[in-house]
């Protein structure tokens, strides 16, 4: 019976259709490693449906073509065919006693992944052969994972998925770091395919925010642009977000989703990739604690506290940090991980920003210098999701839009928002990647993308 290593290991576990020792089975996969001696040798299988390989034991006297099977090399392809025996109380819970191996595809002998630790630098100039590493192998498929469960807890709560355009005529965010898209040359966006200066999206919140004023909670969930030239571990230039909008709803009401939604990813995945988050655990994580941290999110509860007030508390703290702290600054990664881990101890909503550090569109607070507006902290990382509630007052959006000399033009539709049965209403944005980061352990944006997309790199 063909069979998969994701489904061997079920069987063994006892969960799905047992498969019991003698049966005949056949996989198909790749070679992980093999060594052999005279008379016998071990194939490390994987399919790529399992974190972890198969061990596959061929004798001299069991198959025939046995002084070609101790010759296959790491990278080839093949399909075998043996009796299943369960090894209890050995590292690996069974194994394959194979009857039978073929070659599907050879592998060259000048093929870059050889059995040794390859550093992750070396690794980003090959992405087309990185996933068949143990840890891009566990790094993608919490992507994918984590990609699902965020889909998951949105379609169980109730929220509409939209999907909002690529191609825009705005730049969400007004920090015009955005990327043409053009069909020209001189630059005459007049008499350009959109008869207008287009650019690839920011931000899909302008976009999702008219459809949470139908359906009352919508989110998108796609890829944005920054052409935004830095360097940095944290940055890229092709992104993915994740824009929930709820109508009806305030910043403490927009809190509580962004909590109960970063508690039921990492719960997903602390169940079903637990293979993948030790092998990072042990391997990639600078501190060891990747399981331990993700577990302490999930049973804490989230502490609130206002800029403001965190203001203070730096500043009596005597720390010496490199970008001092004064009240309007913009805070530094080394100043929300210092709230977190020393102010608050854990995870943290920071509210209440000055509102000449954020977007014209959220909804000034009553001392008329700071809006309702939070960033979610989490120890290591400092910002993980920033939200806010919207201002819903057209006379006030539209003077702070005055105040800011925005164009009003391309902005005019969402402004109608305001005009046409506005309500209370606010959303957040979490940046895909940026979590992926908090839950592998991965220190750089490149090693949680399969093509990253940076200054001067686009070669895949």
């Amino acid at each position: 019976m063909k069979v998969t290593i994701d489904g061997l290991y079920k069987s063994v576990r006892g969960e799905g259709e047992v498969i019991p020792a003698g049966t005949e089975v056949t996989l198909e996969g790749w070679v992980r490693t093999n060594r052999s001696s005279n008379k016998f040798g071990f194939i490390a299988l994987n399919d790529g449906t399992s974190f972890n390989n198969c061990q596959i034991v061929y004798e001299e006297d069991k198959i025939k073509n046995y002084a070609d099977v101790a010759k296959l090399l790491t990278g080839c392809s093949v399909k075998v065919t043996g009796a299943l025996v369960i090894t209890e109380g050995a590292k690996q819970p069974f194994e394959v006693n194979a009857a039978e191996v073929t070659l599907l595809g050879d592998c060259d002998s000048s093929y870059p992944m050889q059995k040794k630790r390859h550093s992750l630098e070396f690794l980003r100039e090959i992405p087309h052969l990185r996933p068949r590493t143990n840890t891009f192998m566990a790094v993608f498929k919490i992507r994918s994972v984590v990609s699902q469960s965020l889909h998951e807890f949105f379609r169980k709560n109730g929220f509409v998925y939209i999907h909002t355009p690529i191609i825009t005529g705005n730049d969400a965010e007004g920090a015009g770091e955005c990327f043409t898209v053009t069909t020209r040359e001189d630059g005459n966006y007049q008499e350009d395919f959109f008869g207008k200066h287009a650019c690839l999206t920011v931000s899909g919140q302008l976009h999702v925010e008219p459809f949470a004023l139908s359906f009352g909670k919508v989110y998108t969930f796609g890829p944005t642009f920054r052409a935004e030239n830095s360097n940095t571990p944290y940055h890229a230039s092709e992104f993915w977000m994740i824009e929930p909008e709820m109508a009806f709803c305030d910043l403490k009401g927009d809190m509580k989703v962004m909590e109960a939604m970063l508690k039921y990813v990492i719960s997903d995945i602390l169940e079903n990739c637990r293979d993948e988050l030790e092998f990072l655990n042990n391997f990639v994580a600078e501190k060891k604690d990747l399981i331990a941290k993700l577990e302490r999110v999930v049973s804490s509860d989230f502490k609130t506290i206002t800029y403001t007030e965190a203001v203070e508390e730096l500043i009596k703290s005597g720390e010496k940090f490199e970008n001092p702290v004064s009240w309007g600054m913009d805070f530094n990664k080394e100043h929300e991980v210092y709230i977190c881990e020393k102010i608050a101890k854990g995870p943290v909503f920071l509210i209440d920003f000055p509102k000449d550090i954020k977007a014209f569109y959220m909804k000034l607070n009553p001392d008329g210098k700071t809006v309702a507006a939070c960033d979610l902290l989490v120890p290591g990382v400092g910002e993980l999701i920033g939200g806010s509630q919207r201002e819903e007052s057209y006379e006030k959006l539209s003077a702070r839009m005055d105040e800011l000399k925005m164009e009003r033009e391309t902005l005019e539709w969402y402004l109608d928002l305001r005009k046409y049965g506005g309500v209370v209403h606010s959303g957040f944005g979490l940046g895909l990647e940026r979590l992926l980061m908090y839950v592998t352990g991965v220190a750089n944006i490149r090693d949680v993308q399969a093509y990253s997309r940076t200054p001067k790199n686009l070669k895949f």
